[in-house]
Order: C-alpha cells, then sequence, then structure tokens
C-alpha cells in the first residue's frame, strides 16, 4: 500500500511554529479565569499556574491504528516541575488538519503527581501510514501543536527514518534537531544517552542543573526537564513519533543490571535506589506506552515495531539484563556473559527468524563490530561494547547468517563517532562469512566539536588491519536512513559547529548502501578530505570550550 499520508500537512507549523498553539485558541472554548488564575472544568483538580506544557510535546511508538502522545504539566520545571501536588485533568485532540476543524480522536487523561505530572495518552482508531496533528489542553491552557505518523501496514514501498543518540547539554547545542526537524521522515529512532548524570561544569558550552550528579527521584526530573527545555529537541519531538531507548548515562556511567560503574562508592541498596528513581523519571519523560510503566526495579523497553511487510525494528535493552563487564579479554572470549539477559535473547530470535519482513533492523546501544583502539600487535578493546561478550556475540551473528533471517542490519549509538562496518561471527577469521552490517551513529553533541583530522591519523592504520571497517569519522550529526524492499540507503548528515547555539549548516558526509539479499555495506559516496579540513577550520575560527565527557578508555583492556 502507498504509505504517503492523504492529507499531506504544513510541516511549517513544527519546524518554526511551536508557539502556533496560541493562534489556534479560538477553535477551543475558553475556561473560567478566577482571581488571575485559569479555573478547571467541574470536578478536577483545581487552578493551574501559567506556562505548565513548557516542555513541549511528543508522540512515540507508532502502530498501524495509533501512537501514544506526551507532554507532562510542569510550570516551574527545574524545580521538580512545579505543580502543586494533585491530580489534574488533560484534554487531548488528534486532528487531520492544521486548524483542527477536522478532529478525529479526543480524550480526557489526568496527570498524577506520583508521575511527575506526566502524560501518556495511547490513541487508537487511526489510519494506517497516516499524518496527523495533536495538541493537549489543561486548565484553560493549550499545548503546542505536534505532529505525528502512524506506521504503514500491508504491503509498503518506503520507509524514511532518522537514527541519533548521546545528547551531552554540556558539551554542546542540539544544533543538529534544528535540521533533523526539517526532514521528511516516517519516524527518529533515538539509541540511547537522552540524558547526561555528570555534574555541573562552568567551563564548557552549557552548565547542567543542580549541585551534582542526580541520584533521586526529584533530581533526575529536573535534569530530564532541563534537556527537555532546549528548543530543537522540542522541534524534533514535536515534528515525528520517536521510539526510543536507553544506554548509560540515563542512569549510571557504564552501568550494568543492578551494578553501578563505582561499586566502592554506591552499596547496592543506594544503586538499587539510583536505578529506580531514574526509571521513573525516564518513564515520564519519554513517549512510551503504559507497559513500560516502572514496576519496582524494572522498567520493560525492548520491544518491536513493525512496519508493513517492510521492516522489523527490533528495540534493544543492552542495560537492565547484562552481565557485568569482564575484566580480561580471555573472559569477554570464554566466559558465557550476556548482554542482553537470556529472555531478551529468545525473544530477539524468535523475531529475526519469523520471517515476517524484508528488512530486520536492531535499535541497539553499543557497538556490535570488533574495534581494536590501538595499532600494531596490541590490540585494546572497550569491554562495556560487544567486544567485551563475545561468546554471545558470535552466537547470535551466527543467527544473522542463517537462512532463517532476512537482511539484518545493526543501528547503534554510543560512540561519538560514525562508524560503519560489515559483520562477521569470527572477525579475527579472514575466511568468516560477511552476515550483516552494523552502521554507527555518531552523536547530537557529545564530545563537542571534533578533530577528525587527529582522528583519521588515530584510526587509519589500525583500519589496515581491520578491514570489516568501511568508513569512520568522529564529528556530529545524525542519520538518516531510506528503505525499500530493494535497499537501504544511510546518508550522514553532519553540523559544523555545537558549540554556537545557532547558525550551523548540515550536510551530507557519506552515503551508506545495503542491498537486500547481500550482507555487508558500501560506502556510495564520501565528502572529499578538502572538506573536512574547511570544516575544521571554520569550527576552529570559534570559541573554544572543555569537554564534558566520560574517559573512554576506563573499560579498555588488552
Amino acid at each position: 500500500m502507498d504509505v504517503s499520508p492523504q492529507r499531506p500537512l504544513s510541516r511549517r507549523l513544527f519546524v518554526t511554529g511551536l508557539g502556533a498553539a496560541a493562534a489556534a485558541a479560538a477553535t477551543v472554548p475558553s475556561l473560567i479565569r478566577v482571581d488571575g488564575a485559569y479555573a478547571a472544568a467541574p470536578g478536577t483538580g483545581g487552578t493551574l499556574p501559567d506556562g505548565v506544557f513548557s516542555l513541549g510535546v511528543a508522540s512515540g511508538d507508532p502502530l498501524p491504528s495509533g501512537v501514544v502522545l506526551w507532554t507532562r504539566l510542569a510550570p516551574d520545571p527545574l524545580d521538580g516541575g512545579g505543580m502543586p501536588d494533585r491530580p489534574y485533568p488533560v484534554e487531548w485532540e488528534v486532528a487531520e488538519d492544521d486548524t483542527f476543524a477536522r478532529v478525529v480522536r479526543r480524550g480526557r487523561t489526568v496527570a498524577l503527581p506520583q508521575h511527575g505530572h506526566s502524560v501518556h495518552a495511547e490513541v487508537d482508531g487511526l489510519r494506517p501510514g497516516a499524518e496527523y496533528v495533536y495538541r493537549f489542553r489543561a486548565g484553560g491552557q493549550l499545548s503546542p501543536i505536534g505532529r505525528t505518523k502512524t506506521a504503514p501496514a500491508g504491503s509498503v514501498v518506503a520507509v524514511r527514518f532518522a537514527f541519533a543518540s548521546c545528547q551531552n547539554w554540556q558539551d554542546g547545542y542540539f544544533t543538529a534537531y534544528h535540521h533533523l526537524a526539517g526532514e521528511n521522515l516516517d519516524f527518529v529512532a533515538f539509541l540511547g544517552d537522552y540524558i547526561y548524570e555528570s555534574v555541573p561544569r562552568t567551563t564548557t558550552v552549557r552548565t547542567h542543573e543542580g549541585t551534582g550528579e542526580p541520584m533521586t527521584l526529584v533530581e533526575y526530573r529536573n535534569r530530564h526537564a532541563q534537556y527537555r527545555s532546549d528548543p530543537n529537541l522540542q522541534a524534533a519531538h514535536a515534528s515525528f513519533p520517536w521510539i526510543v531507548t536507553w544506554d548509560d548515562h540515563e542512569v549510571d556511567n557504564n552501568w550494568a543490571d543492578e551494578i553501578p560503574q563505582d561499586p566502592d562508592l554506591q552499596t547496592p541498596e543506594a544503586f538499587r535506589a539510583r536505578r529506580q528513581a531514574a526509571f521513573q523519571a525516564y518513564y515520564e519523560h519519554m513517549p512510551l506506552r503504559s507497559g513500560s510503566r516502572p514496576r519496582g526495579l524494572d522498567l520493560q523497553l525492548y520491544r518491536r515495531l513493525r512496519f508493513g511487510d517492510l521492516v522489523d525494528l527490533h528495540v534493544l535493552d543492552t542495560r537492565q539484563f547484562r552481565s557485568d563487564q569482564p575484566s580480561t579479554l580471555e573472559q569477554a572470549e570464554t566466559a558465557p556473559l550476556t548482554m542482553t539477559g537470556e529472555e531478551q535473547e529468545r525473544w530477539l530470535v524468535d523475531g529475526l527468524t519469523d520471517r515476517g519482513t524484508r528488512w530486520n533492523l536492531l535499535a541497539n546501544q553499543v557497538m556490535w563490530a570488533q574495534n581494536d583502539r590501538t595499532a600494531g600487535e596490541v590490540d585494546t578493546f572497550d569491554l562495556d561494547n560487544w567486544d567485551g561478550y563475545r561468546v554471545q556475540r558470535r552466537r547470535l551473528l551466527e543467527v544473522f547468517g542463517s537462512d532463517a533471517v532476512n537482511n539484518p542490519v545493526v543501528l547503534t549509538g554510543d560512540r561519538h563517532c560514525t562508524w560503519v562496518a560489515d559483520l562477521h561471527p569470527d572477525f579475527d577469521d579472514p575466511s568468516s562469512p560477511v552476515v550483516g552490517a552494523e552502521i554507527t551513529g555518531t552523536s547530537i553533541s557529545s564530545g563537542g566539536n571534533s578533530d577528525p583530522v587527529a582522528f583519521q591519523n588515530t584510526y587509519r592504520p589500525i583500519a589496515e588491519e581491520s578491514p570489516h571497517w568501511k568508513y569512520f569519522d568522529n564529528q556530529r550529526g545524525y542519520v538518516v536512513c531510506d528503505v525499500t524492499p530493494e535497499r537501504m540507503l544511510s546518508s550522514l548528515r553532519l553540523v559544523d559547529t555545537v558549540w554556537q547555539p545557532d547558525g550551523a549548516t548540515v550536510r551530507t558526509a557519506a552515503e551508506f548502501l545495503v542491498e537486500a539479499g547481500r550482507p555487508g555495506v558500501t560506502v556510495e559516496f564520501q565528502e572529499p578530505r578538502t572538506a573536512q579540513l574547511r570544516a575544521q577550520a571554520e569550527r576552529d575560527a570559534g570559541p573554544v570550550y572543555e569537554v564534558d565527557d566520560v574517559d573512554e578508555t576506563a573499560d579498555l583492556q588488552r
């Protein structure tokens, strides 16, 4: 079936018009104003402060018949939200047109204080592959308008989406989202590190709120709210449905199940309490369905979304169930460690082998491809990645290579670099077959403005020893993927700086092709070396900041 919308909607609303809610207010009946505040409808929670929609709107997890709509009432977002400790009703509307003249669904839900006054409205009864607009109303106030799209059903000829990851507030502005919001996409996949838990620093581009790392629910709420206040991030959320998963910094650097990065400094009891607070705040700020609502220490995040007969998107959770990182390469090569836990691995294999779609795409957090960090005879690996979980990796890559799996491609975040590679069950064996492809996307801002020349000089000698590497670069941006039954073409979009709040340009730096029925990836286009040098010179002409990033060598093992 044709997956294009039947009634095209104006994209200008979502890229430049997030303030359009005020102009639309005339279409919604006014409520009574009492003593300078809006009076809520009869039987509701009372008056509301002004500015309750300061964190914008979002949608997510599109199905053929509906999506989940998100907002959070937060008039004072960096002070716990600033809402009175009472439930408040919130109305929502979904329409086929920008003026809401053709409303197709509306309803009412309740924003509860125990959920941070967040709203997760699960809308059903919509048309497959169709665009809609939506908005919320609470206490007489209208939210910004969002745009969303349902998943297609049946025979699908094309799916277009972007994926992104790693947006450290202190390392740079979210300038890439300004450009991403202007793309024509079916959805955005976010692959982890939505927030960073690092302490505030005044020598970086922007400063984290608070006085230290978040530990409590209120502190995690404040950190999420600060990130959500970014106008470019709000615009990207309001433009498309998002499909999200986490990595480590939403909780604690390099955490694994109930084990923190620094167990000598965080007791098991203290880290469990921290994990529970982080999970709760994460759910409150993401467009997730009620099935992902935290229950004690657990949050159901791995899930599968289908886009007709074309794409299965397998969303992984490689933190909540993983074994602790190994301490040696020998352990990584021999120990029965798991990145996913047994239940999630069975779920993944069942989904990969059901042959229900043409493409199997994995929304994944850390690199699958073997990634040596040292040239010469000595090999150095980051054992927090799949390089530390080699027994399970080989087992799954052998599944990739079976006749039961159609066209597997792993989409990865975490690395703050673009890294494109063929996947082999045994990366050290040149005769090992190519069974799939991995496209690791760069960061939105983490790592700040990079030095691509020094990066290339470091990794080109290693690349000569790593024939499965096809492309690598360390500049900031996102990836746009065009999928048809015949091929998947992924375009790397890079911005020239993240150290200025506006004015950054975007360019397509490379394109990567995976053909159906032919495992592996080829580089179809790569910008000339002179373009990288010119972009670096433009960045060097601007201000220079320190980078608030974790030490990536912490888990390197020889």
